[in-house]
């Protein structure tokens, strides 16, 4: 898509900036998600074939910001407030009011602020979620934060470790309950008491 239209369908009538690429087949619900995007990398924002974003998201990037998204996820009013890099795989799904941040505090600078002057980097981690994972609403994922293949973070959790593959993780903070294990085409699921 040339990222220097607008989109057909978008009520805020703003075009998307020029380091947005989306795949094939994916859908952005309006350019109103890049309000606070100050990205100056290259590429600021690749979505793979097939993603959707939906509304309430939001890519709250500072100048060194960069997120890459898979196909086939779905985002729904997830906040994404990054100046490194987040990186989301194929297949996840993403519940309401999901925020990755590797700050809490608002990185990209507004209008007519901070001119000549570049935000640091918050953090030195990325964020790397894997494929076939599941974030439940209102999770939190910070700075740290690696979500293996299959797992599944429940609602309200707050991650900034690593979680392992097929894991179920819950709470603030959040911890191991549970693991998810591949069969044939669906995933199954083990209580936590029952994992060696």
């Amino acid at each position: 898509m040339n990222n220097s239209t607008l989109l057909p369908h978008d009520w805020f009538g703003k075009p998307l900036p020029p380091n947005v690429l989306l795949g094939e087949g994916s859908w952005l619900y309006s350019s109103f998600s890049f309000l606070h995007f100050r990205s100056e990398r290259p590429c600021g924002l690749r979505v793979g074939r097939n993603s959707g974003i939906y509304s309430g998201t939001f890519f709250n990037l500072g100048p060194e910001g960069e997120v890459e998204i898979g196909d086939y996820c779905t985002l729904v009013g997830v906040i994404l407030s990054t100046n490194r890099r987040v990186v989301i795989e194929d297949y996840a799904l993403f519940a309401h009011e999901v925020v990755i941040a590797d700050s809490f505090a608002d990185i990209p600078f507004g209008p007519g602020e901070g001119e000549g002057r570049r935000a640091p980097p918050t953090s030195q981690t990325e964020v790397i979620i894997r494929e076939n994972v599941w974030i439940g609403a209102r999770a939190v994922l910070l700075s740290g934060a690696r979500i293996g293949e299959g797992a599944i973070v429940g609602a309200a959790a707050v991650v900034d470790f690593e979680v392992p593959p097929y894991a179920i993780v819950a709470g603030n903070p959040a911890k191991i309950v549970g693991w998810t294990r591949p069969r044939g085409n669906g995933i199954e699921s083990e209580r936590a008491s029952s994992k060696p």
